[in-house]
C-alpha cells in the first residue's frame, strides 16, 4: 500500500514538474544541473547574473536542446570547450557573445587583440577575460589594470606598458558617468509635467549615447576616442543633473 502511494506521488510530480519548467524554458538546463551539481559555482554565478535574471539559458552559449529533459537528447551537439568548433572555445567566444552583444563585438573586430586571437595567440583577452564566463560582471578598474599588465608589463620591450593605466582610467570614468546617469533617472521619473519630463528624457538619451559609443571604443581598445566620448557624456550628464536640480527647486 505504501509503495503504491509513493508511486502515485512520483507520478504526480512527474506530471507537474514539466509544466512548471515549461513556464521558464531558459532555465531548464540549469534546473537539471542544479539537481545534479557537477559545477555548482558555475551555475550559481549564472543564476545571479543578468543572463540568469533575463532567462538566457545555457543553450544560448553551449548549444544543446533545452526543450527536453532526456539527458542524451539535451546534450546532443554540445562540444567540449577544447574543441575548435565549440561556441565556447576561446577562439569562438567573441562571436558567441556577439550574437547578443553586437555593438561590443563589432568594435572588438577592429582591435589588435582579435587579430592576434585568430592567429592562435591564447594570451589575448576575450569577453570572458573581463566579464567572467557566466556572471556577466565587469572587473574592477584595479583588477582590469592588473589583468592588462600580464601582457603589457613595463619590463617587456614593445609591450605598451602605458595601456594598463589607460584601461583602468577608462573603466573608472565610464563607471563615473554611468553613476551620474543613474542619479538622473529617478529624478526624471518624478516629474509630473509630461512635456517637461519628455524633454528631460531626450536630454538623458543625448547624454547616454556618447557613453555607449565610449564603451564600444573601449572594446576596440581605442583609448583616445573613448576618452573624447566619455568627456562629452559627462558634460551632458552633469548639465542634465544641474537642470533637474533647478527644476526641483521651483
Amino acid at each position: 500500500m505504501l509503495k503504491t502511494f509513493a508511486r502515485a506521488i512520483l507520478l504526480l510530480l512527474f506530471l507537474l514538474v514539466p509544466l512548471q519548467w515549461a513556464s521558464a524554458q531558459g532555465t531548464r538546463c540549469a534546473d537539471c544541473h542544479l539537481a545534479n551539481p557537477d559545477a555548482p559555482g558555475h551555475l550559481y554565478a549564472w543564476e545571479r547574473s543578468a543572463h540568469g535574471q533575463n532567462n538566457v539559458g545555457c543553450e544560448a552559449c553551449h548549444g544543446g536542446d533545452a526543450t527536453t529533459f532526456e539527458s542524451f537528447a539535451a546534450h546532443r551537439g554540445i562540444l567540449n570547450s577544447g574543441n575548435p568548433s565549440s561556441p565556447v572555445n576561446r577562439r569562438n567566444i567573441p562571436r558567441t557573445c556577439g550574437t547578443c552583444h553586437s555593438g561590443p563585438f563589432v568594435a572588438f573586430q577592429n582591435s589588435r587583440h582579435l587579430a592576434l586571437l585568430q592567429a592562435g595567440n591564447q594570451d589575448v583577452p576575450v569577453c570572458t577575460t573581463c566579464h567572467s564566463a557566466v556572471a556577466a560582471q565587469m572587473l574592477s578598474p584595479r583588477a582590469l589594470e592588473v589583468r592588462c599588465q600580464r601582457c603589457h608589463a613595463a619590463d617587456r620591450p614593445g609591450s605598451h606598458p602605458e595601456f594598463p593605466a589607460l584601461g583602468r582610467r577608462m573603466l573608472e570614468t565610464i563607471q563615473e558617468v554611468r553613476t551620474l546617469l543613474r542619479e538622473a533617472q529617478p529624478q526624471i521619473r518624478r516629474i509630473r509635467d509630461a512635456e517637461l519630463r519628455q524633454r528631460f528624457e531626450e536630454q538623458y538619451r543625448q547624454a547616454e549615447v556618447p557613453i555607449i559609443e565610449a564603451v564600444n571604443f573601449a572594446h576596440a581598445f581605442r583609448y583616445e576616442a573613448s576618452e573624447e566620448r566619455r568627456a562629452v557624456s559627462r558634460q551632458r550628464a552633469e548639465a542634465l543633473l544641474d537642470q533637474l536640480a533647478n527644476t526641483a527647486r521651483r
